[in-house]
């Protein structure tokens, strides 16, 4: 009967547990309000590179557009000039052949 136990070290033994018990219970419970806040975290960021990724997809289109009216405006300056250059040449041979044709009628 040296092996067993009084009613008040049972008493103690179980007491202690309970302590260790609950004391865990506490770590565990502070373990797993950490992780679900790392996963709030995670989430957030999961969405906030979502949005950011859907927005950058966006600029890329409107440079895109941006490029293709540049270059619209770029080349409007280039076609008036070729307009002008052919008006200019069409007057010039215009007038030209309107010398040559005044000429040739004067002498017959």
């Amino acid at each position: 009967m040296d092996n067993d136990l009084t009613r008040r070290e049972h008493d103690g033994f179980h007491k202690e547990f309970a302590e260790r018990m609950d004391a865990e219970n506490t770590r565990q419970n502070k373990r797993l309000d950490l992780l679900e806040k790392n996963a709030n975290h995670i989430t957030d960021l999961t969405v906030s590179v979502e949005k950011i990724a859907v927005n950058m997809s966006n600029m890329l289109e409107e440079l895109r557009n941006q490029g293709e009216r540049l270059e619209a405006l770029e080349n409007e300056p280039v076609e008036t000039y070729k307009q002008i250059r052919t008006t200019i040449i069409a007057s010039l041979i215009g007038t030209v052949v309107g010398s040559v044709a005044t000429a040739i009628t004067m002498f017959f």
